[in-house]
């Protein structure tokens, strides 16, 4: 969990960093800011899109992931948390806090870097990825916050636990981590992580809180292969 920690402490110090220059900063500074940073998440994504090995299994688990997304709401349970702890922390009520949260949030979890390096931090105690994905996240953070606000931070507590749940469970997922299901779970969140440059570019929207599941499908048809296998 090293590695998880001094993620999480990263993004809270860049946060705090990052809301001393928000009043600083015109609006249509803080506009072209955004648009830059929507530009460079989409050559991060398309980086690891690229990647891709066996696409047809991508497809197959952009499509049945989003369904089961779609159906457990989760960008609507994101956005209700976000909400949550607008009224918990802030009087404004303006959405500000909660919109900073959900777009960091997914920027610092859906990302190659956050799935590889939290399970080579459970499998093998190697904390090198997520210590370089924590000075990443946060230099992110002094931009995102000085734009987004202080919902910035909270994506700290998102990180924890879910690159702490993915350490964690890599311990038991040994057997079924195999280059090729790491390959296409990692493919598959560059194309998340694009998805949300188009986001901060309000391209479009798209309800990328809904696709997450896509990232672990390649994973559960693995471990439903192996099983129909030894039956």
């Amino acid at each position: 969990m090293l590695g998880t920690i001094v993620n999480t402490v990263a993004i809270i110090i860049g946060g705090l960093a990052g809301l001393l220059f928000r009043g600083g900063i015109p609006k249509k500074y803080n506009e072209t800011i955004m648009h830059a940073i929507g530009l460079a998440v989409i050559l991060v994504g398309l980086t690891g899109a690229l990647k891709v090995e066996k696409i047809l299994v991508v497809i197959f688990s952009m499509a049945l992931g989003t369904l089961i997304g779609e159906f457990l709401r989760i960008e609507d349970r994101l956005e209700n948390l976000g909400k949550w702890l607008e009224n918990r922390f802030s009087n404004s009520g303006d959405g500000k806090i909660s919109k900073a949260f959900v777009t960091t949030s997914l920027i610092y979890c859906v990302g190659s870097m956050a799935i590889i390096g939290s399970m080579e931090s459970g499998l093998s105690g190697n904390h090198q990825t997520l210590f370089a994905k924590s000075a990443l996240d946060g230099i992110a953070s002094v931009v995102f916050a000085s734009t987004l606000g202080a919902g910035v931070l909270l994506s700290s507590i998102s990180v924890f636990v879910y690159q702490g749940f993915i350490t964690v469970a890599a311990s038991f997922m040994k057997p079924f981590l195999t280059p090729d299901v790491v390959n296409q779970m990692s493919v598959t969140g560059g194309l998340l992580i694009m998805a949300i440059g188009f986001n901060l570019l309000e391209i479009i929207k798209i309800k990328i809180g809904n696709m997450l599941p896509a990232i672990f499908i390649p994973l559960i048809y693995f471990m439903i292969r192996q099983l129909v296998a030894l039956l």
